[in-house]
């Protein structure tokens, strides 16, 4: 990331968490912010900052502990780093009265200069000159990196440093930028009863410092951070009001995508029915069938352009999904493909097909077991295989795993990937064997893995970005169970299913446990091909020691 540029858009900012040990606990300083009629920050609460100033590269002269080329470097900067240290310690001494300084700052000597820096009459060089101090960065931690999102009236390109707060200082509030001052721990400030204002930034630092119990374990965290930009994005609710979504919220890729000048018209939420364009070529409606294994819904996608467009899992038998389907198609459906035949994929293609006459592709399963055993396609894909969806090109990519009749479609033209429960959004898929089988999920992953899509379509939530991260962090996910399951094994030496899911699922709320449990069962299965385990019945395992493997007599039922 080194040599990031600030968007045109946005003005360069800094910004101090002072932290303090306090018998409450961990405590930090916030400032709540003067009422202005016509500023959307008006009596907002947040932490001391502000923006540069152009005065602030003097400063680095009167700094100690200041490196300007190792501080650009941690902030991912060609240059200027030490700019907003400066300004992040100049703009708390305005607003709060709080210097770090390499000596007792005097209280009455320094604040005239706190008006005449916030009057913009001078620089902070010529106050640490007149004060006799310099600012001392060695407490100082780059924390985060925060950017306001596009489409609103002010943007600013904010980082937060971390430091221990300056013994002896009192501090006061300066009256015109901050009202008042608050030494808050960060549960009562997030508190709903003390009803504080907080931009998105703020609570979320808040929530970071909830685990540390003192100043020192917060600034250690601090300081061995990777910090990453974030932006925050707007959206609507689906009742049309505005919100705030963050990169763990799952629309806010898609808003990203579909939205880059923030209009704030991107929906948050999954809505049943409801048509959403995603490019030119592809439109998602969900199906009304959200639940514990299916999350919002099933996602059926049309592609295509002009009059020709595919319909990719045209969802469970639902006549209101049936109607949104054909009301949503901008021109006519000529074909249905299915990425593989679980209940809430599949069983739909047989009513659109009668209602539009287009033919079915898809593969059959080999297990009759929690399929769709009505689905008869016209024709089953090949793995590889083009189809050409009236102006648009899809690639069949084989994915068994989840299903062992199970297909991805790879829209070339977007490098857009419909995943079907391949992949799916912030969750993993359950692994049912027989149908499902372990080893080839994770092969079909790493096949993934080696050439990503720029994009995926899940067949649960919304667009998904970062692919190569997604895909490698669900192989991870995998692995890490099956060294869970291996060490549970190893420990007992021999055990049923029904002994090691709540061992190796201690992380999973019962609930789940029963999906979890056909999870755990293939994950057994693939140890038992590898030779790490043996059972008689399919129930119970044996741990097999490592050079003393026996080929398993399991079968794979």
């Amino acid at each position: 990331m080194n040599g990031y540029r600030v968007p045109a858009d946005a003005r360069p900012a800094a910004s101090l968490l002072l932290l303090r040990d306090a018998p409450a606990g961990l405590e930090v300083l916030l400032l709540r912010r003067a009422e202005r009629a016509d500023d959307h920050r008006s009596g907002i609460c947040v932490f001391p900052g502000g923006v540069l100033d152009t005065r602030d590269r003097a400063g680095h002269a009167c700094t100690l502990g200041g490196d300007e080329a190792a501080l650009s470097t941690r902030l991912g900067l060609a240059q200027g780093g030490l700019d907003y240290a400066v300004a992040a310690l100049r703009e708390c001494f305005e607003e709060t009265g709080l210097l770090l300084a390499d000596r007792p700052v005097d209280a009455a000597a320094a604040a005239p200069w706190r008006q005449r820096l916030h009057a913009g009459e001078a620089g902070i060089a010529e106050a640490c000159a007149a004060l006799g101090l310099c600012l001392d960065l060695r407490g100082l931690s780059y924390h985060s990196h925060w950017l306001t999102p596009p489409g609103v009236p002010k943007r600013f390109d904010t980082r937060f440093f971390a430091a221990r707060a300056p013994e002896g200082q009192s501090g006061e509030a300066d009256g015109a930028e901050a009202l008042e001052l608050m030494w808050l721990t960060p549960q009562a400030a997030l508190a709903p009863a003390r009803g504080l204002k907080l931009l998105p930034v703020t609570e979320r630092l808040l929530q970071e410092l909830l685990p540390f119990a003192d100043v020192d374990a917060a600034l250690a965290e601090s300081a061995s951070r990777q910090v990453r930009l974030t932006m925050p994005r707007a959206a609507r609710r689906a009742d049309g009001s505005r919100c705030v979504l963050l990169p763990e919220h799952p629309a806010w890729a898609e808003a990203g995508r579909l939205d880059p000048a923030g209009r704030a018209d991107v929906c948050a939420e999954l809505v049943p029915g409801a048509a959403v364009r995603l490019s030119p070529l592809v439109l998602r409606i969900t199906a009304p069938n959200a639940g514990l294994m299916t999350g919002p819904g099933t996602n059926s996608y049309l592609v295509g352009s002009g009059q020709a467009w595919t319909v990719i899992d045209p969802g469970p038998a639902d006549a209101r999904h049936l109607q949104a389907l054909l009301a949503a198609a901008p021109g006519r459906i000529t074909r249905i493909l299915v990425t593989h035949t679980h209940r809430d994929h599949s069983p739909g293609a047989a009513a659109l097909a009668a209602a539009t006459g287009a033919p079915v592709y898809g593969r059959r399963a080999e297990f009759a077991d929690g399929q769709d055993t009505s689905f008869a396609p016209e024709r089953e894909l090949a793995d590889g295989e083009r189809l050409d969806c009236g102006g648009a090109t899809l690639r069949v990519v084989a994915t068994p795993g989840h299903a062992s009749n199970h297909l991805c479609y790879w829209l070339e033209d977007e490098d857009l990937l419909f995943s079907g429960d391949h992949v799916m959004q912030g969750s993993t898929v359950v692994i049912n064997p027989p149908d499902g089988d372990m080893k080839a999920y994770l092969d079909s992953l790493a096949a993934l893995l080696a050439a990503p899509p720029a994009w995926i379509a899940p067949g649960h939530g919304f667009l998904v970005a970062d692919t190569r991260a997604v895909l490698d962090g669900l192989i991870r996910h995998r692995l890490r169970r099956e060294a869970r399951v291996l060490q549970a094994l190893r420990a007992r030496g021999e055990a049923d299913v029904d002994a090691l899911l709540p061992e190796v699922y201690a992380d999973v709320p019962p609930l789940l446990h029963a999906p979890a449990r056909r999870s755990l069962l293939a994950h057994l299965l693939k140890l038992g091909a590898d030779g790490a385990a043996e059972s008689e019945d399919g129930w119970r395992w044996r741990y097999v020691a490592a050079g003393s493997c026996q080929t398993p007599s399991t079968s794979s039922s």
